[in-house]
């Protein structure tokens, strides 16, 4: 049975790639590797198949100790990299722990890899993946944030050859946990690849996070809040199209190349709090406390401050991916939003 190592799998992304994952493929077993910080929940892990193929490990990625041992105990040949801090805002407030996190965390976990499959007499067995030619596998999952921002003309689009500029500590430490990814396969032969996704929503994605935010405060009564003139613009991607474009770049990309994943779906903050709001008044009405006739969410929708180094646009063209491995997202955002909203209605209501 092969052996991956994944981390970060109790987070939003992670947790839905999971069950996909083991689904699909019978003949795998996941190491399941997280720190269980606050964005972290085992309950997302609920729908994953409870039995030998799916080992849990609470720890942290910078512990090189026990990346060791998990390398040691386990036959782990490849590695799918989730885990990091990955809130804006807080990396605005902390910024040492993004840069722990993500660029020190990524190092420790690709240099054991590294220390493990390249430097020792290695015997590569189990899988048509595991070939001198096509060596265990690193996969880091990353961000658009780290190219910075674009301008309003819809043809400016982020690329695989987009120069990297970074406006945020999260994207900074994003950026550079991809040099280092980068690094290991053209210094050291390391068989790598990297994907860089444009903004995700769906099922079990932390509070924080607008789509979430927006839902929660709505069906609570509360102010809405959107930064700044709510005009800034994101390529929305429905998680589990994000999960198959990671499954297909993992086991079909090219090694040591880059594949950027975009739903083609741009909104801004202004569009989707609206949609979501007219959604809920389907879905879910409310009533006015003062008459007790029918309001519309939109009614709580409050402009706030905006939040320092705000990108104006990101939007992701996805052609790479879309010509060479054949990938396409089934949601757009009118069908993914739906569903996410019926997902919410169910934990909330």
């Amino acid at each position: 049975m092969k052996t991956i190592l994944v981390t970060g799998c109790a987070g939003f992304i992670g947790s839905n790639f999971v069950p996909y994952f083991l689904e699909k493929y019978p003949e795998v077993r996941l190491i399941n590797l997280d720190l269980l910080t606050y964005a972290g929940d085992m309950n997302n892990l609920s729908d994953a198949p409870q039995s030998k193929r799916h080992i849990f490990v609470q720890g942290d990625i910078c512990d090189r100790s026990l990346i060791e041992s998990l390398f040691s105990q386990y036959d782990i040949r490849g590695v799918i990299h989730f885990a990091a801090e990955s809130h804006v805002d807080n990396s605005i407030k902390n910024p040492g722990v993004f840069v722990q996190t993500n660029v020190n965390g990524t190092f420790t976990l690709i240099d054991v890899a590294y220390k493990a499959w390249m430097e020792k007499p290695f015997v590569y067995r189990h899988s048509v993946l595991d070939t001198e030619s096509n060596p265990p596998r690193f996969h880091h999952i990353s961000t658009d944030e780290v190219y910075g921002t674009l301008t309003d003309d819809p043809h400016d689009l982020f690329t695989e050859e987009t120069a990297y500029a970074p406006n945020s500590p999260y994207s900074a430490s994003k950026a550079g946990s991809d040099m280092i990814v980068r690094s290991y396969h053209h210094t050291y032969g390391m068989n790598t690849v990297i994907t860089n996704c444009s903004n995700n929503y769906g099922p079990k994605q932390h509070n924080e996070k607008l789509i979430p935010t927006v839902i929660r405060k709505a069906l609570a009564g509360e102010n809405i809040p959107v930064y700044g003139d709510g005009k800034n613009i994101r390529d929305w991607l429905y998680v589990l199209d994000h999960c198959k474009g990671i499954d297909l770049v993992y086991h079909t990309g090219r090694s040591g190349e880059v594949y950027n994943i975009g739903g083609r779906n741009e909104r801004n903050n202004n569009q989707i709090v609206h949609r979501i709001c007219s959604l809920l008044d389907e879905m879910a009405p409310r009533h006015s406390l003062e008459s007790g006739n029918p309001a519309s969410y939109n009614d709580l929708i409050t402009y706030v401050e905006d939040r320092a180094g705000h990108d104006r646009r990101y939007a992701i063209d996805a052609t790479k991916l879309e010509k060479e491995l054949g990938w396409k997202a089934d949601e757009n955002f009118d069908t993914g939003i739906i569903k996410t909203i019926e997902w919410y209605l169910k934990k909330y209501l």
